[in-house]
């Protein structure tokens, strides 16, 4: 990822309200819609027809597939941040749009192949460029407005999708909506961004945001770090995908079972706005290890008894907890980076890509050897042991140090 800049051009300081709106914004689609509006149109796509549970596992890892990609390929574009934010975030626009242009399921898997390169071409970017400007205008707190981006995105498009579902909106039509609804957001982020002469630099850093953003460590990014964020992606990911999915199956009407997705992005938003208060008394690390395990409970809940309180529950602990350990590793990962955060921001989203990749994958293959939500339901109770088994070791593993700061 280039950061070249010519020091001839004078860079304007934005206002924290721009930066941080430009950052939630770009998040909010990215992951709203380019990643997870998939979970609640997967329901309804189901309920018309349009697709079954396995090929609709196969949708998914294809997005998560693309993720990964994503993920790997950020650091070696030579485009500043900022740049490569909004070329991802057209490519979401079209991606979407493109969706309800066809119902060719192998059309559909390179869409939402497109789809997840481009959320985590947003993702990581957005990060960088994001993260900085905040540190530099001393304002690091403010990563709580950037990380409630993704929870907020979640919830516009679930209840936007809700809404349309009870009115028997086509899924075909929705696409489109979700398309121009991406427009428009897209338009208001490249409004917002701050100029690009720096390449995401921001002007010299204030005191108070040096003191906070502690230099990295030499010993460089724990591999038990990386392998544990992989937990993350692969225990969260199939009540991300598959909630609504599960809802339908104790109510078949949309207008109900459509709220499961609304409640978890609310849940993930309001927490990642008050992960401020957590921060402060818990290390990044402890912090993670509790989100792993409140989230190996919401997977776990569905399988024990599937109910309408389950699901419920189900979208609270994992809503509420995702975004939290999402931003957690994300600044243990940056506090910890050797050189070039961007490089850690891509290992560790790479190893998350993995981990979400693999859930469906598994999801889709046990479905074919069982009946109805039965190789979901033990993908999920896998899922739930691995979040347990990353939790054990974030709080009494080795190689702890960069998460005795609090943030």
């Amino acid at each position: 990822m280039s950061n070249a800049s010519n020091p001839s051009i004078p860079v304007a300081t934005p206002s924290f309200l721009a930066v941080g709106t430009a950052g939630l914004l770009a998040l909010a689609l990215a992951m709203g819609i380019g990643r997870f509006a998939f979970t609640p149109m997967l329901a309804l796509m189901l309920r018309a027809g349009s697709t079954d549970v396995a090929a609709g596992g196969w949708l998914a890892a294809a997005n998560y597939a693309g993720y990964l990609v994503g993920a790997l390929t950020t650091a070696r574009l030579p485009l500043s941040p900022q740049r490569i934010g909004l070329a991802a975030l057209a490519v979401i626009v079209l991606s979407t749009a493109a969706m309800g242009w066809t119902a060719s399921l192998p059309i559909w898997l390179v869409l939402r192949f497109a789809a997840g390169v481009a959320s985590a071409w947003v993702l990581i970017s957005t990060s960088v460029w994001c993260l900085a400007w905040l540190a530099r205008l001393g304002r690091p707190s403010g990563a709580g407005i950037l990380y409630a981006g993704v929870g907020a995105g979640i919830a516009v498009a679930g209840l936007y999708c809700w809404r349309a579902g009870a009115a028997e909106v086509a899924p075909d039509r929705l696409w489109l909506q979700l398309g121009a609804l991406s427009l428009v957001g897209f338009a208001v982020v490249a409004a917002l961004m701050p100029r690009d002469a720096a390449g995401g630099a921001a002007p010299a850093a204030t005191p108070t945001a040096t003191a906070t953003a502690a230099p990295a460590p030499s010993a460089g990014l724990p591999r038990g770090l990386v392998i544990s964020y992989g937990m993350l992606g692969f225990g969260y990911i199939l009540p991300a995908t598959f909630l609504p999915v599960l809802a339908r199956a104790v109510v078949d009407d949309p207008a109900v079972f459509g709220a499961a997705w609304p409640v978890f992005g609310a849940a993930a938003a309001v927490s990642t706005l008050l992960a401020g208060a957590l921060f402060s008394q818990l290390s990044r690390r402890d912090l993670l290890a509790g989100s792993h395990v409140l989230m190996a409970l919401g997977c776990l809940l569905p399988v024990l008894h599937l109910s309408a309180f389950t699901v419920l529950a189900a979208a609270l602990l994992v809503g509420g907890t995702f975004v939290v350990a999402t931003m957690a590793g994300m600044q243990e990962a940056r506090a910890g980076a050797a050189g070039d955060p961007t490089r850690a921001l891509g290992r560790m989203t790479a190893a998350f890509a993995i981990g979400q990749m693999i859930g469906p994958m598994l999801s889709s293959v046990l479905s074919t050897r069982t009946h109805g939500f039965g190789g979901l339901f033990i993908a999920l109770a896998a899922g739930a042991v691995a979040l347990l088994g990353s939790a054990v070791w974030l709080a009494f593993g080795t190689n702890r140090v960069p998460s005795r700061e609090r943030t």
